[in-house]
Parts: structure tokens; C-alpha cells; sequence
């Protein structure tokens, strides 16, 4: 897989963007059936999970942080319209059981744990990566530790709530994840509104364009970050 870029992006919102419309249509719907679930990822970087998720076609994913569904749902979603892979959630609380779909589940499995419970063995195997937990630099040293270091070259990984200003907040998960990533010499793309407001701006015509531009989520901060392991 080549690096995530902007030309990469626009082209699977072309390419996908039948499929893309449709599932908007069931986040929308979800939303309005499960009014208590708490919607964490905002539009535009969940269209990207989406998106990387049907162009690398993952036999598995690993989902670190699943809370009450709404990131599990999009990527159940890509795997149900790939036709292949399994999601393996890891969360210490269940409360994604009660609004995920059961036509979604036979792609699924939940493990109410810490992100400890997520072994090597699994991580090996791991095609797709995606954290949305704790965001404290203590758990970020972990993982970039422990859990990054056991994926192979060229899986991608999605990272939540980096940029919700232009620089990731000291002593948070997202300066040790970006630090860790400078190291490597790893590139990273993001579609935050603080942080890269041009790429926000283009992928938001792109999607006008297409007739994606009516939100599913109003909320235009899209903090996450992707990367591939190199």
C-alpha cells in the first residue's frame, strides 16, 4: 500500500462513493434508532477509515477503544461491503453491544479488557490497526512500545484525537504517538480542521462535489491521524 495522501483519498471518495452514500445513509439511521450512542468520530476521518479499509480489504482489523460503537459500526460496515475480514474490538466497558446492528456481528468479536488483552499473536496478524482509547502519554508510550512494534510493514494504523488544536497537547498521546513517528520516519496524514485546514477544505469540496456534503455528524474537528507502519 502507498503512502496516505491527499491523491489517494479523493480518489477512493470517487471510486467508493456509491458505496459511501449508502453507508451514510445507515450512520445516519443509527443515529436516530440509538439516541443514547455517543457518535466519538466526525465525519470526514470516519469516511477515511472507511475508505482505507475497502482499498486495503484487511482479513483482520483490530479496534482498540470501541465505547458505544459508532467507529466499530463504520468499520463493520467496509467489512461487510469488502465481503472478507473480522473486527476484534477491545474495550473495558460493553456498552457497543447494544448498538451495533446484529446483521453487523458475524464480523465481530468484543473483548472487555484493557488494551493489554490485545497480544502479539493477534497483532501479527493484524492488517488494520485503529486506537481510540485512553489518551494519556502513559498509555501511548505503551503502545508504541509494545503493540506498534508487532505489526508488519504497511499496515495502517488510525490514531483519534491528536489534533484537536494545530499541535498535539504536551503530555498527551498525541505528542508521544507524533514524537514516536518522527523517530521512525514515519509520514502521517490528517484531515484535522486546526491542523491541516487545507486538506479539510479540499476533501470538502471533493465530497460536495459527489453529493456526500450534507453531515452525518455536525462536528468538523476530524482529529484523527494515519499512518502505515513502515
Amino acid at each position: 500500500m502507498a503512502d496516505i495522501t491527499i491523491d489517494l483519498v479523493t480518489g477512493l471518495y470517487r471510486e467508493y462513493r456509491g458505496d459511501l452514500e449508502q453507508v451514510r445513509q445507515e450512520q445516519r439511521r443509527l443515529r436516530l434508532t440509538a439516541p443514547s450512542m455517543k457518535a466519538q468520530l466526525d465525519d470526514i476521518e470516519a469516511e477515511i477509515t472507511y475508505l482505507l479499509l475497502r482499498h486495503t480489504r484487511p482479513e483482520t482489523v483490530v479496534e482498540i477503544g470501541a465505547y458505544h460503537g459508532w467507529s466499530t459500526t463504520w468499520i463493520l460496515r467496509a467489512l461487510r461491503d469488502n465481503g472478507r475480514g473480522h473486527l476484534h474490538s477491545v474495550d473495558l466497558i460493553a456498552a457497543s453491544r447494544r448498538h451495533v446492528p446484529s446483521e453487523l456481528t458475524s464480523r465481530w468479536s468484543l473483548t472487555q479488557d484493557n488494551a493489554r488483552a490485545v497480544g502479539g499473536e493477534l497483532l501479527r496478524r493484524a492488517d488494520y490497526l485503529f486506537i481510540d482509547a485512553d489518551h494519556g502519554r502513559r498509555f501511548a508510550r505503551w503502545y508504541v512500545a509494545h503493540l506498534l512494534p508487532e505489526l508488519r510493514a504497511g499496515v495502517p494504523v488510525s490514531v483519534h484525537d491528536v489534533f484537536h488544536r494545530r499541535r498535539a497537547k504536551p503530555f498527551s498521546e498525541g505528542s508521544v504517538v507524533l514524537r514516536w513517528l518522527d523517530e521512525q520516519r514515519i509520514p502521517f496524514f490528517t484531515a484535522a480542521r486546526r491542523r491541516a485546514p487545507r486538506v479539510q477544505r479540499e476533501l470538502s469540496a471533493v465530497k460536495d462535489a459527489l453529493g456526500l456534503g450534507e453531515p452525518v455528524r455536525v462536528s468538523p474537528a476530524n482529529p484523527m491521524i494515519f499512518f502505515r507502519m513502515a
